[in-house]
């Protein structure tokens, strides 16, 4: 695109709200392309507008057979080649960070332009493409990162053991704990789904196995769940099928306040 089509910056403007391309004391026309999409990078949101209608103010006093149309159709084609560029970029980049924001950019000043495109160039072929290719990569984009959290979700730190053949007694402190009170006097633990204490130690949890001392085994969760049923609305220690006594062998109790 040539550079007729932009107000160059006059020399020696520091100006630093300056929406003209170039550098303040002297650029060659050779770097009118990577000059441009600085100030294109630069620009804030709210002055997408005044950038577009600053330079085609400028082109359409220079040129007497000039219409917007030209004008627009030569800005497009600059932003979507640009932007395909970005869009084709590795995800792995060591600039992905620094793409991803000037992607947003320009996906936001085609917004800006999709407004003024009286002539329907953005539903050209290429335009379309352009659309396309960047729905994919957002997918991409999206599959990425939930693969990445899948992966730390399936990161495994290993069991808490529990000794003595005693996982009813951690299911029995995990009973007491919906007792506690927070500071407010209301319920520390709001437990609804009961089940979610068995789940929660037949996942995280193993029991030394009697059998075999140096072998760990599998809670299962039927047993842990044999003793949710029938909770008593009142009294959330009481249920249907009582912990045996000989696996109540603790006890949480509040610490008093210090004076």
């Amino acid at each position: 695109m040539s550079i007729t089509y932009f107000r160059p910056r006059d020399r020696f403007d520091f100006a630093k709200d300056t929406l003209d391309i170039g550098n303040p004391v002297s650029w060659k026309r050779s770097h009118f392309l990577k000059l441009f999409f600085k100030r294109v990078f630069a620009l804030n949101e709210d002055r997408q507008e005044e950038f577009y209608q600053h330079h085609l103010t400028y082109y359409l006093e220079n040129h007497a057979d000039g219409t917007e149309e030209i004008f627009f159709k030569n800005l497009w084609e600059l932003i979507e080649r640009q932007l395909k560029v970005l869009l084709g970029k590795n995800i792995y980049d060591k600039d992905h960070v620094q793409n991803e924001r000037q992607i947003k950019q320009l996906k936001n000043f085609t917004t800006v332009l999709i407004s003024h495109d009286r002539w329907n160039v953005h539903k050209s072929n290429d335009a379309m493409i352009a659309q396309q290719d960047a729905e994919i990569y957002a997918l991409k984009q999206q599959v990425t990162d939930l693969t990445a959290e899948l992966k730390e979700a399936r990161q495994w730190d290993g069991y808490i053991i529990i000794r003595d053949g005693q996982a009813l007694a951690v299911l029995d402190l995990c009973l007491q704990m919906q007792e506690l009170q927070a500071t407010d006097g209301k319920e520390l633990f709001i437990t609804p789904a009961q089940n979610t204490w068995a789940k929660m130690i037949s996942k995280y949890f193993r029991e030394v196995d009697e059998a075999n001392t140096s072998q760990v085994k599998e809670i299962k969760i039927d047993k842990l769940r044999y003793y949710l049923r029938g909770l008593d609305p009142k009294n959330p220690l009481k249920r249907e099928n009582e912990i045996p006594e000989k696996h109540k062998l603790y006890t949480i109790n509040r610490v008093k306040k210090r004076k």
